[in-house]
């Protein structure tokens, strides 16, 4: 049997009451009886009605849902920060249609397509690693689509954006290996044409060159897929470990290259931190439970969905064009613990 949804015309014939009658019960207007009201509002708890969001859609113009496109949901990151948005958008009756990207920009491209596609009302946007066309993002935007970038944002779109202190989580972790006496420390980065790898590179040379140690470009490996397939860590770290000198630290600066980092030493019998040390950024809660414990730098992942999440609503319920935008920066903080 196919299901069908009940209906307002459902609730009016077995209550004898026009749709009319059930339509402003439902809406809760002075018009209708106290007890009339409760009769219908019982009668459609009773068979589970629910306004139907498409015919909503058509009436208020709006799909009252927001699109979320972020590389991988499996990320502890990006685990968190849809928590976030999710809790806002609830909060203000918004629905959260969720896509990932696998850094793949085709992907990212056609998630779009298809999200624009449902008459999302605005997009929260975490871009892929392969993404540096941005033509599929300008030409939603330059027709009035209100969009948010977090974390992964790119500079040429005039809108709010949310990130963390990249350059001051980087440069953080660096140093902190830089005092705890590590000579040659090397980095594991995202590619290069994302705005963050810059950033969290920068933070690192300048750690190294306040404590006087000259950055080599042999000690900084950019990975495409920013970590995110185990067999480009290791090729990274092959490449690493036949240096001369070898690194006796790594940093890396994203959630999969830290923890793909260690399970490529681990398999390698490499002991961390008496043979390498590694600090890392990562949001993973299970980071006490390593062997050893993780020292990372973690992001403020649930504020930021928040945060960007209210963002977007503003953009879509303001009446009038915005013209004056935003970029809020948060702060990370720095775990220390035995891997480094």
């Amino acid at each position: 049997m196919k299901f069908e949804a009940a209906t307002i015309k459902d609730i009016a014939n077995a209550l004898g009451l026009s749709t009319s009658t059930v339509s402003r019960a439902l809406r809760d207007s002075h018009e209708i009886s106290i007890a009339t009201k409760q009769l219908v509002l019982e009668y459609a708890t009773r068979i589970n009605y629910h306004p139907n969001p498409i015919a909503l859609s058509l009436k208020e113009k709006r799909s009252r849902s927001i699109g979320v496109i972020v590389a991988e949901i499996a990320n502890s990151f990006f685990s968190q920060a849809i928590n976030g948005i999710e809790s806002v958008a609830k909060d203000k009756g918004y629905n959260v249609i969720i896509s990932q990207t696998h850094e793949s920009f085709e992907k990212e491209v056609m998630t779009l397509q298809y999200l624009a596609s449902r008459s999302i009302d605005g997009l929260l946007i975490s871009v892929s690693s392969g993404t540096q066309n941005l033509e599929h993002l300008k030409a939603l935007h330059d027709r009035g689509f209100p969009i948010v970038f977090f974390d992964r944002i790119v500079e040429d779109l005039q809108t709010h954006k949310v990130m963390v202190d990249n350059f001051r989580g980087a440069y953080d972790a660096t140093l902190h290996l830089v005092n705890k006496g590590y000579k040659h420390i090397a980095v594991l980065a995202g590619p290069e044409n994302l705005s963050i790898t810059r950033e969290r590179v920068a933070g690192y040379m300048e750690a190294l060159a306040q404590s006087r140690m000259k950055p080599s470009k042999a000690m900084i490996k950019y990975s495409q897929f920013a970590g995110l397939y185990i067999d480009e860590v290791e090729q990274s770290l092959n490449q690493l470990l036949k240096l001369r000198p070898r690194p006796d630290a790594i940093f890396t600066a994203s959630d999969k290259l830290t923890t793909n980092c260690m399970r490529v030493l681990k398999a390698k019998g490499i002991k961390i931190p008496e043979e390498m040390a590694l600090v890392g950024f990562s949001n993973s809660d299970l980071i006490e439970l390593l062997h050893p414990p993780l020292t990372v730098v973690r992001q403020p992942a649930f504020e930021m969905g928040q945060i960007a999440t209210g963002m977007l609503l503003q953009l879509v319920e303001s009446k009038k064009p915005v013209k004056e935008f935003e970029r809020k920066i948060l702060a990370t903080n720095l775990i220390v613990q035995a891997s480094s």
